[in-house]
């Protein structure tokens, strides 16, 4: 009897071939639909929680595409992530929509941009981040009630920040953690964390310490000219974005992007952490003056968002990608992959796969790549527009190994990173651990030097 009333539910949210219905579900209602999408759907999808929220509510992320329940080699993986503020409602709504969208897309008969994006790329959706603020949130368009977690704690204040250091008594909220341990277990490329409350494609950095990233006002990332074409490509596929129109409380924003920092400093934001420690290039969305608008705007809000929200996910197509192989032409993890010109706080590095990917706009690049043992590799590529035909670049770097030797590689080796992106490098007095593929990349060439003498 119960199996059949919570079938009769399933129908009564989403009848099989129907439209999801334009209104503000609640988390028991999303949890619903998301199990019946996953279901219905089940060679495209897999629903997975990344743990619970403070008042026990899962976190639940629906991964769609062709090969959805594992990464595959050379298929980048894409992120949305809403409602981490639980009075901004606006992305939540939409997310469910583009699932709905692109879930039903695939399977259409005519040839699609749907099915083009689902077969190159791995699309994470995470529809709301706050679980909790939502169900105590209240409708009105700017007051802040629902706002923070069920502990009063701002999650995009809660996050590690490279600018700020460690902060005394500051302790990661259970949603935070969550998406930090997400953070480990996928290779995310290109991310967008879904606001409300001003319509503005907002771009890293968010904070400064006064340093050189210190630029006319902004906090200026090395990949600033990527951020600012990212930013640019939503508000121009928005239907009003790049008019730069002011909301009630807002400024008016040129092109319909700023720089966070510019726009207002602050601490612990998610969008940094991303960039600096995920190695994925996050834009913060802005999507309505309104944080709680009145369920019949919502079908002209998803009019005017969808282009862009689709077109977006195309962008993680840009600049190169690929493999590097070792002297044996083996994938290595943790090599260093940099673009001369650009010096990352903590350099990009290799992933469990050997796989690397930067979003570059076209042109000439040098890339220097290393790995202990090996010879530092310097090459120049020519990078052409990927997002219209699906694909960066591909180019796999092969290294050579150092024969005979009794120290480290030729060249400079970058200062390592901690991997698991759970690691303030400002905690502790900043001390850094030796990677485990130091003492590695030591017994390599400890080993081709006796294997010389023996020869």
């Amino acid at each position: 009897m119960m199996s059949l009333l919570f079938l009769l539910l399933l129908l009564l949210i989403a009848p099989p071939g129907s439209a999801l219905e334009f209104r503000y579900h609640d988390s028991v209602q999303v949890e619903q639909y998301l199990l019946h999408i996953n279901k219905t759907y089940s060679s495209i999808t897999h629903l997975h929680s990344l743990g619970t929220s403070v008042q026990g509510r899962q976190l639940w992320v629906l991964v769609v595409g062709s090969s959805p329940r594992q990464h595959t080699v050379g298929v980048p993986e894409f992120k949305y992530v809403a409602n981490m503020h639980g009075n901004e409602v606006v992305g939540r709504v939409l997310l469910l929509q583009l699932i709905d969208y692109l879930v039903k897309g695939y399977h259409s008969n005519e040839p699609s941009v749907t099915q083009q994006l689902l077969n190159s790329t791995r699309i994470h959706f995470l529809t709301s981040m706050n679980p909790d603020g939502f169900e105590e949130s209240h409708t009105h368009c700017l007051y802040s009630q629902g706002r923070f977690n069920h502990n009063g704690v701002d999650l995009n204040r809660n996050f590690p920040d490279v600018f700020s250091g460690h902060r005394q008594g500051e302790k990661r909220e259970m949603e935070v953690q969550a998406v930090m341990s997400w953070l480990n277990t996928e290779s995310f490329v290109l991310s967008a964390n879904l606001h409300g409350g001003a319509l503005v494609a907002s771009y890293p950095y968010d904070n400064s310490n006064g340093g050189s990233e210190l630029v006319g006002g902004a906090s200026v990332t090395p990949d600033n000219d990527v951020f600012i074409h990212l930013a640019k490509v939503y508000s121009y596929n928005h239907a009003s974005m790049h008019r730069g129109e002011r909301c009630h409380d807002s400024k008016q924003f040129t092109d319909g992007v700023t720089n966070g920092y510019q726009w207002y400093p602050l601490s612990g934001g998610m969008q940094d952490y991303n960039y600096v420690w995920a190695q994925c290039l996050e834009l913060t969305l802005e999507l309505s003056c309104c944080k709680y608008p009145p369920v019949t705007q919502l079908p002209q809000l998803w009019q005017d968002n969808r282009p862009a929200l689709m077109t977006f996910i195309q962008q993680v197509h840009l600049g190169v990608k690929g493999r590097v192989l070792d002297g044996a032409g083996v994938p290595v993890q943790n090599a260093v992959v940099e673009v001369l010109g650009r010096r990352n706080l903590y350099p990009f590095r290799t992933n469990h796969y050997g796989e690397y990917y930067r979003l570059l706009l076209p042109g000439l690049y040098t890339f220097r790549v290393s790995f202990p043992g090996h010879h530092v590799l310097t090459e120049t590529l020519s990078i052409p527009y990927g997002p219209d035909r699906y694909s960066a670049l591909t180019h796999d770097f092969l290294l050579q190994l150092v024969a005979t030797t009794t120290g480290p590689a030729p060249g400079t080796i970058s200062p390592p990173c901690n991997s698991t992106h759970n690691w303030n490098p400002l905690e502790g007095g900043g001390a850094t651990t030796r990677p485990l593929w130091v003492g590695f990349g030591l017994l390599v060439g400890l080993g081709a030097w006796l294997n010389s003498l023996l020869s």
